[in-house]
């Protein structure tokens, strides 16, 4: 039998590219996405799309209202305006409080229920938006937290979770999922939750330079085509 993942899938190009290295691997995969309220939470549809393409042995959407209701994000409070003007080295306002904390935490008790011993996430600490839950301190915390906070991890092995993504630059990224055939047409990435995407929030910014340092065309339509 194949060995289990889970992978948080989101619906956006580091999600899915993760979904593509768990598939090469041979992992049978759990699929976990979160609506939490979220600007652009058109990408669910996506997530079910791409998990759709990769044969998924499991889908779970969970509804996670409560981000929306605290707000504090650009990403779940309508009051906030998601930033344009180009990425910055300040933590921005589209940051979701311990987003990532919530998300492993959950995945973490799907991995025990189906008995995957790998978390996949599609975090990057280069050419990113400096949100602290994406780099490579958190994710060896959060991996020790595991280990000493999970039935799985004490009586059989430990829980681990993978970011393959965390060192890559997008456009390496993005030459990594072309070799393994990532379906990137059915991913979103726009921040305003736009179709055709923006093109001028941090995340379509740093998706279309990450394509085009890659060399690559992007296979979806964008209302202005900017980067940096």
């Amino acid at each position: 039998m194949s060995e289990k993942a889970v992978v948080i899938l989101s619906g956006g190009l580091d999600s899915t590219t993760c979904m593509g290295i768990a598939a090469d691997k041979g992992y049978e995969i759990y699929a976990l996405t979160f609506d939490y309220g979220q600007r652009h939470r058109h990408e669910v549809e996506h997530a079910k799309r791409v998990a759709q393409f990769y044969g998924v042995k499991q889908h779970r959407i969970v509804q996670l209202d409560f981000l929306r209701q605290i707000g504090g994000s650009a990403l779940t409070d309508p009051d906030l305006e998601v930033p344009t003007e180009g990425v910055t080295d300040d933590i921005p306002v589209t940051y979701v409080p311990a987003r990532n904390l919530i998300f492993l935490s959950l995945a973490t008790s799907y991995a025990e229920v189906v008995g995957a011993h790998t978390i996949f996430i599609g975090v990057s600490a280069v050419d990113y938006s400096g949100y602290p839950d994406c780099r490579p301190e958190f994710i060896a915390a959060m991996n020790e937290t595991i280990r000493r906070g999970t039935k799985t991890s004490q009586q059989e092995r430990p829980i681990v979770i993978e970011a393959p993504l965390v060192h890559l630059s997008k456009a390496d990224t993005i030459r990594l999922g072309t070799r393994l055939g990532v379906p990137y047409h059915l991913t979103t990435s726009c921040y305003q939750g736009q179709s055709p995407a923006c093109g001028v929030c941090d995340s379509c910014r740093l998706r279309l330079k990450g394509f085009a340092e890659a060399g690559v065309e992007d296979p979806i339509p964008y209302v202005t085509r900017q980067s940096s």
